[in-house]
C-alpha cells in the first residue's frame, strides 16, 4: 500500500499547460564522491571513461576480465555482487549492510557474504583508510582540539565559551562546514570508549548523545558533498534560464515550455566541472515528461 501511495502521489505532481517537466539526477554520484574524497584512483577511471562501476567492482574483486562481465557470459553472475557491494560497503559496512541493500533478495547467500565484504575492502584500499583517517582526526579533535587535514577535509573543535557553544567541525571543499554538537569520548554499545555527539532524538523534543565513526563520518561527509554539488548544478541551470521546481537528493525537477525541453543540454549543465571539486567525474540521466515520476 505504502507503495501504491507513494506512486499516486508522484504522479499528482503535474506540469502546468503548455509546459513540461525536465527531471535530470546525478549517475551514482555517492561513488564519485567518495572515490574522489579517498583518492580511489581506479574508481574514477572508471568514470572518466565507461561508467560501468558495477561491472569494473566485480572485475577488482574477483579478479574477472572486465570485458566478459556481459550478459550472455557466465561471468555476469559477477555483477550483482559488485553492483550491491559498492550500494552498501563504502561505509565500512559488513554482511548486514549487504542484506539490508538487498543482497539476499539478489539470489546471494548469507554465507558469502563475508568473502564479498573482504573482498571489497582489498579492491578499495584508499577508501578503508579514509574512514580510519577520519575517525582518529575527529578523535584528536575531540579529545585534544587539534585541527587536522584529511583528504580534501578539515576536522577541528570549535568552542564558544561566551554562548556556551561546543562543537566538531568537518570543513567541506565547498567551503561548508558539518556541525556536530557537544562531541565526546563516551562509552558506545559495545561497552568500548568511542565518538559520540548530541542529537535531537526521535522520539521526543530533547537531546541526547548519538554514538557515531569513522565510516559514519565519511558518510556523513560524502552526502553533503553529493548536496553541494546538486546546489552547484541547480545555480548553473537557473543561471541559463531554467526554472527549478523541486529536487530531491541528488535530482531535480524543470518545469519548462515543451518546446525547450532538452534534456541532454541539462545534463551537460549538470555535468560541468565544479571549481572546488577539480577532477570529479560528474554525469547525470533523466526524462522528460508530463507529471512527475519515478525512473
Amino acid at each position: 500500500m505504502p507503495v501504491i501511495l507513494a506512486a499516486l502521489i508522484r504522479t499528482s505532481l503535474i506540469a502546468a499547460p503548455g509546459m513540461t517537466f525536465v527531471d535530470a539526477d546525478f549517475s551514482a554520484i555517492e561513488a564519485r564522491v567518495i572515490a574522489w574524497l579517498s583518492g580511489e584512483s581506479w574508481v574514477l577511471d572508471v568514470f572518466h571513461t565507461t561508467g560501468k562501476i558495477y561491472e569494473a567492482t566485480a572485475a577488482q574483486m574477483f579478479g574477472v576480465p572486465f570485458d566478459r562481465i556481459v550478459k550472455g557470459n557466465p561471468e555476469y553472475e559477477y555483477r550483482k555482487k559488485g553492483k550491491v557491494a559498492t550500494l552498501a560497503l563504502g561505509y565500512q559496512g559488513g554482511p548486514g549492510a549487504l542484506i539490508n541493500m538487498g543482497a539476499l533478495k539478489s539470489g546471494l547467500s548469507e554465507d558469502e557474504l563475508p568473502d564479498i565484504v573482504e573482498r571489497w575492502r582489498q579492491a578499495n584500499p584508499h577508501t578503508v583508510q579514509f574512514w580510519y583517517d577520519v575517525e582518529r582526526a575527529a578523535c584528536a579533535a575531540v579529545q585534544s582540539g587539534r585541527r587536522t587535514a584529511v583528504g580534501k577535509t578539515t576536522i577541528a573543535r570549535e568552542y564558544d565559551p561566551n554562548n556556551e557553544l561546543d562543537f566538531m567541525t568537518i570543513l567541506l571543499p565547498s567551503g561548508r562546514k558539518l556541525y556536530y554538537a557537544n562531541p565526546g569520548i563516551r562509552p558506545n554499545r559495545f561497552g568500548r570508549e568511542g565518538l559520540s555527539y548530541y542529537e535531537r532524538t526521535k522520539t521526543a523534543a530533547q537531546w541526547g548523545p548519538c554514538e557515531t565513526y569513522g565510516g559514519k563520518l565519511v558518510e556523513n561527509t560524502t552526502q553533503a558533498v553529493a548536496r553541494d554539488c546538486l546546489f552547484y548544478a541547480m545555480e548553473n541551470l537557473e543561471a541559463a534560464g531554467y526554472r527549478v521546481v523541486f529536487d530531491i537528493h541528488d535530482e531535480v525537477v524543470l518545469e519548462v515550455p515543451e518546446t525547450q525541453a532538452d534534456l541532454d543540454r541539462v545534463v551537460a549543465i549538470m555535468s560541468q566541472p565544479i571549481p572546488w571539486a577539480p577532477g570529479l567525474p560528474l554525469n547525470a540521466d533523466g526524462w522528460v515528461g508530463d507529471y512527475f515520476r519515478k525512473d
